[in-house]
């Protein structure tokens, strides 16, 4: 049997648009707010659009299948995004923004509340989320005041105890600037692996030195690793 004529029998139009209002991500969205759209439906907000013969919700179902979840599309290597057909730069750059901001806002909420630091749970609590799937090595500072309480959650421009002597520099910098009566560092290792190396050691002990030098006191140092953390404070290192 011969194939309909496309342009007798025209096909039916697959795009977003061409759906009916209720069912189209912006629409229920803006209808029922964005607690209410499944993850696909988010995902297609930030696509956009498709490409020919699939919508941006088919193309963000296609995306979902392959990571299963936002956090493995936060970690996962560029060139798996590429092997997706539609994808191209402006689409993969839109995701990675999307998932930074949720990670930047998780920060500033707990920063917000003026959450008090207790223990190395505490700290893992903040952390853990923003720094288990990076890639480079980061280095973060919390500052606190006389209470314990969070004044502010920084990263120091050089990310690697490897630099141990501008780095405790600048931390001490920046905790005289924001009159913090203590700080705790925070950095991951991006091997997942949390135990302290060599270098790890030696510089928490530079750095616990320069704060009683300084009268600000250095409460722990913690590792992030992959749903792990070592706190030198717990190990009664510090």
């Amino acid at each position: 049997m011969k194939e309909p004529d496309s342009k007798k029998y025209p096909l039916p139009k697959s795009g977003i648009k061409y759906w009916p209002e209720n069912d189209r991500p912006r629409e229920k969205l803006f209808k029922h707010g964005e607690h209410n759209l499944s993850n696909t439906e988010l995902l297609a907000i930030l696509l956009r659009s498709g490409y020919k013969g699939k919508s941006a919700v088919e193309l963000a179902r296609e995306i979902i299948s392959k990571f299963k979840t936002f956090r493995n599309m936060s970690h996962t290597d560029i060139n798996q995004w590429k092997q997706i057909k539609g994808l191209g730069k402006a689409k993969i750059a839109q995701i990675k923004a999307a998932i930074e901001i949720g990670r930047r806002f998780r920060e500033e909420k707990i920063t917000e509340r003026e959450i008090k630091i207790k223990c190395s749970k505490n700290i893992a609590d903040v952390f853990m989320f923003r720094m288990r799937d990076l890639k480079k090595e980061i280095f973060k500072i919390l500052l606190l005041d006389s209470n314990n309480k969070v004044i502010d959650i920084l990263e120091v421009t050089e990310g690697t105890v490897n630099y141990a002597s501008p780095i405790i520099r600048e931390i001490f910098h920046k905790a005289m600037q924001n009159f913090a009566s203590s700080l705790i560092c925070v950095h991951n290792h991006p091997s997942g692996n949390v135990q302290p190396s060599k270098e790890d050691k030696e510089f928490t002990q530079k750095l616990v030195q320069a704060g009683k030098n300084l009268q600000i006191k250095v409460l722990d140092h913690v590792i992030i690793g992959n749903n792990r953390y070592f706190s030198f404070s717990d190990e009664e290192i510090i």
